[in-house]
């Protein structure tokens, strides 16, 4: 449950890694998506699971995928911006 949560709170924080990297589309999707993930999470851990493949699963899940590709995106953007690590790199 605590691993659980913590992706949560993960991917609650994407949208602003996405206005960091100037993507306010994606912030805006992934703000959109936050909202059934939240809506899902509640529901199954206080009603009855929502089926397969429903609005809510499907935005559960987009939103955990989009939010490890924001987090991926912005590793790169913070090794592409930094020059010591530029510099290391072109020395490899």
């Amino acid at each position: 449950m605590g691993v659980a949560v913590l992706f949560l709170l993960l991917a609650t924080v994407t949208p602003f890694l996405f206005i960091q990297m100037k993507k306010p589309v994606l912030a805006a999707v992934q703000s959109v998506l936050l909202v059934g993930m939240w809506v899902y999470f509640f529901q199954v851990l206080y009603f009855t699971t929502p089926a397969a493949f429903s609005m809510t699963w499907s935005s559960y899940y987009l939103s955990l995928i989009v939010a490890e590709v924001a987090w991926v995106m912005f590793i790169i953007a913070m090794v592409k911006a930094n020059p010591k690590l530029q510099e290391t790199m072109e020395k490899l």
